[in-house]
């Protein structure tokens, strides 16, 4: 796409690589910009199962980028949106993997907040830093924070503006596991092969919309049994559901026919 974005797609995962590694991958609009379009392009793309947004070099992504004449914090414009990702990675149909292989600060942790799954480097430095900068935390973190972790924990991470380590995410809940920052591209991508591999693309789609409706809306444990069982209704008897049986009594890796672009319908109302 840019040489500030990387896509490459493989055995049905896509490694989305911000690369701007001499500048530790500092956030600027174009690279929000070009991330925003290669999300997009994924979503509508049946041969992405799965997708893993990583960083270049010894970063992730260390933040607004600061090298230029203009201050990233001046006074905007009227185009100004402290949510420039859209759509946001939660909103995908795939599931998303942030391979945080290095420092993330600032607007880096909060875009990898928005994905499903969190694999960070242990010994690196994460922080949403915004309030020690002057202004405020962005791209959802105020809601994507208090869904991962507790009130209280959002608070202390927002409203500090401290910095942390991988071990620490790991605790608090922001991510799902730390590693050796050598280890996160690969493992991240392993788990978005297995998925690519074993998980459904419908089931998986209506999985995570059902997921993160409900935290979005805040559904009632009995309006989640009402839509997951309209949810069964629609993919019970398909021939994925078929094909996922008979693999499994096969003891052979499934051939799922859905084409998640051409059949995709919102989720009804519970």
């Amino acid at each position: 796409m840019s040489p500030d974005l990387t896509v490459d797609v493989d055995a049905g995962v896509a490694v989305l690589t911000l690369n701007r590694p001499d500048q530790l991958n500092a956030y600027t609009a174009e690279m929000g910009a070009l991330l925003s379009r290669a999300y997009s392009d994924c979503d509508g793309d049946d041969d992405v199962r799965a997708i893993v947004v990583t960083g270049a070099g010894r970063a992730f992504c260390a933040g607004a980028d600061f090298s230029g004449a203009a201050n990233p914090f001046d006074a905007p414009g009227e185009e100004f949106s402290a949510s420039p990702i859209t759509p946001a990675a939660f909103e995908l149909r795939k599931p998303v993997i942030a391979a945080v292989n290095g420092h993330a600060i600032g607007i880096g942790l909060t875009i990898a907040l928005q994905a499903d799954l969190r694999i960070v480097a242990d010994d690196a430095k994460y922080g949403v830093v915004q309030v020690r900068r002057g202004v405020l935390p962005d791209c959802m973190a105020h809601w994507t924070l208090t869904q991962l972790t507790t009130l209280g924990a959002a608070a202390d991470i927002l409203l500090t503006g401290r910095t942390f380590g991988g071990a620490e995410a790991v605790t608090l809940g922001i991510a799902n596991r730390a590693l050796p920052a050598g280890q996160v591209l690969d493992h991240a991508v392993s788990v978005a092969r297995d998925i690519a591999v074993n998980v459904a693309p419908m089931s998986a789609a209506l999985c995570k919309r059902l997921l993160w409706d409900t935290a979005i809306n805040g559904y009632t444990p009995r309006q989640v049994a009402a839509l997951e069982t309209q949810l069964h209704q629609r993919v019970m008897g398909t021939a994925d559901a078929r094909e996922g049986v008979a693999a499994f009594l096969q003891r052979r890796p499934p051939s799922f026919t859905a084409r998640v672009s051409r059949e995709w319908t919102e989720l009804p109302e519970p």
